[in-house]
C-alpha cells in the first residue's frame, strides 16, 4: 500500500498533544508548533502507524461476517462466561430501541449494524452482555455479575450511553 500524502500542521496553542486525521486522500498531523524536525518525523510515523491501526480494526472480518461476529462470541464466551453458546449470531439493520437482542430459548444473538462502527471493546461488551442473557434472561444481580466479568464492562455501557445521547438515540442499557 502507498504512502498516504501527509500535511503537517503545527499551532503554537498546542502544547503536548499531537494527533490526525483523514481528509480526503491527506493524512493531516496536527503538532505543537515548537516542535524539532526530529520529533515531527517521529510524530508523523507514529500517527500513521495508529491511524493505520484503527482502519484496520474498523475493516476487521468480525464487523462484516455473521459466521466472524459467532467466532468471536465463542472467544468471548470461553473466556469470560464459562463457554456458554449461541446457535446463531448476526447483524441486523439498526434496531430503533437497543443495540442487540436475544432469544435465549433459541440461543440466538441479533445485533444492531449501527455497531459496526464502534471500536471492538465496545462490540465485545456488547456480545458478552447477550451471552449473559443465554444464561440469565433478565437484568437482575446475576445477570450483571456475569457481564462484569469483562473488564471494560463500565467503560463500554458508558461509550454506548454518550454514543446514543449524541445521536439523539434514546437507546438506554436497562432496554
Amino acid at each position: 500500500m502507498p504512502e498516504p500524502q501527509v500535511e503537517v500542521r503545527r499551532s503554537a496553542r498546542r502544547r503536548r498533544m499531537v494527533s490526525a486525521y483523514r481528509e480526503g486522500d491527506t493524512v493531516v498531523v496536527l503538532l505543537p508548533a515548537r516542535m524539532s524536525k526530529t520529533e515531527e518525523k517521529h510524530w508523523v510515523a507514529e500517527m500513521l502507524s495508529r491511524l493505520q491501526r484503527s482502519e484496520t480494526r474498523r475493516r476487521s472480518p468480525s464487523r462484516t461476517s455473521d459466521a466472524a461476529l459467532l467466532a468471536r462470541c465463542e472467544e468471548l464466551a470461553d473466556r469470560h462466561l464459562d463457554g456458554v453458546r449461541p446457535s446463531s449470531v448476526r447483524w441486523v439493520p439498526p434496531m430503533r430501541t437497543r443495540w442487540a437482542s436475544c432469544t435465549p430459548s433459541e440461543g440466538t444473538i441479533r445485533i444492531s449494524e449501527r455497531l459496526r462502527d464502534v471500536p471492538a471493546w465496545v462490540l465485545d461488551y456488547v456480545l458478552v452482555h447477550e451471552l449473559a442473557h443465554l444464561t440469565v434472561p433478565g437484568h437482575g444481580k446475576d445477570f450483571w455479575e456475569l457481564v462484569h466479568r469483562y473488564p471494560r464492562s463500565e467503560r463500554a455501557i458508558g461509550y454506548l450511553e454518550g454514543l446514543s445521547a449524541a445521536a439523539g438515540l434514546g437507546i438506554t442499557e436497562e432496554d
